[in-house]
């Protein structure tokens, strides 16, 4: 199948995963009342629909979509198929930022801001840290972030093992992904908008660096502040997501992945597959962690760990063969 076509089904894929958002929870809205809410119809399912539902798929389309592009360009600047948006020790920082604004009791915009500003801590600490004194490489960057990830899990066992029991339930499910408290996905779509338009234009450049760097280097790639730009950029669209919605496992590492091998990896068509994707999946994990329980809700990253497990072992074992 062309690749082309493959990403028009994604986009079929992502309307649908909106629709099944919208239409099921403890109560379910049949297809007639959803497209009576759409007319204008007043009641009590408008404001399930438009001010709980909408508001959480949208926000679950946004993250599941950031973590996707921050996964691929991870793997490209890596160039590790195994890397994804956490391997560089950027969501431990935002865990540390939100369960300490957490334990002191605050919320809204302060735990928001707490979140993010541990994110870009542990995103400059990383890279001042790998590059030193010179110029730092893909291989100094990987152990620089995973010996910051482990710092950081320490730090967030002293946080939780100080943690009166009445913070522990928000922490944990918030550690393990958590969209119920999104109310305004907004920022998320922005964010997520910005980084299409700032991955597009590099998509050629990212073709040519997927192939390593003295070979990009030879088809007049300027490979330095190609690197620095995907690093930015990847660690904000993770820094974003995090805060959104929490860690949340397997969207990065599994989308991109599973994509390369459906559809080759011309970056120009697996950047936008990519956001598709990984928004389309995260949308549905998140209404099957509110369903299939119902009434209690389970965190979402358990429901992608579920789901992603199974998935990578497919892929190893295929790519093993």
């Amino acid at each position: 199948m062309s690749a082309r076509w493959i990403v028009v089904g994604l986009l079929l894929l992502s309307g649908m995963s909106l629709l099944f958002a919208l239409m099921l929870g403890s109560i379910t809205v049949h297809w007639q009342s959803l497209w009576a809410i759409m007319q204008g119809e007043q009641g009590l399912y408008r404001n399930l629909v438009v001010d709980l539902r909408l508001p959480r798929a949208m926000a679950a389309f946004a993250t599941g979509g950031m973590l996707a592009l921050a996964g691929a360009l991870m793997q490209v600047l890596l160039r590790n198929p195994l890397a994804d948006p956490y391997i560089l020790g950027i969501s431990g920082g935002a865990a540390v930022g939100a369960l300490t604004a957490m334990l002191m009791g605050v919320s809204g915009v302060w735990f928001t801001g707490s979140a993010f500003g541990g994110a870009l801590l542990s995103m400059m600490l990383v890279f001042t840290l790998a590059r030193g004194r010179g110029s730092w490489t893909s291989t100094r960057l990987l152990l620089t972030g995973v010996v910051i990830a482990a710092g950081w899990g320490a730090v967030i066992s002293f946080i939780l093992a100080i943690s009166p029991d009445t913070h522990l339930r928000g922490m944990l499910f918030w550690l393990m992904g958590d969209l119920s408290h999104v109310q305004d996905p907004g920022a998320g779509w922005v964010v997520l908008l910005l980084g299409m338009v700032l991955c597009l234009p590099l998509a050629h450049q990212l073709n040519a660096l997927s192939r390593g760097e003295l070979q990009a280097g030879a088809l007049g790639v300027d490979v330095r502040p190609l690197r620095l730009k995907i690093y930015i950029l990847a660690s904000l669209l993770t820094a974003v997501a995090v805060t959104l919605a929490g860690s949340i496992g397997f969207v990065g590492l599994i989308v991109p992945h599973l994509l390369r091998l459906i559809m080759g990896n011309d970056q120009r068509l697996l950047l936008p597959a990519a956001v598709l994707l990984g928004g389309s999946l995260l949308t549905v994990a998140d209404t099957l962690a509110r369903t299939v329980v119902a009434p209690q809700q389970l965190p979402v990253g358990v429901l992608t760990a579920l789901l992603g497990v199974p998935v990578f072992l497919y892929l190893l074992q295929r790519g093993q063969r």
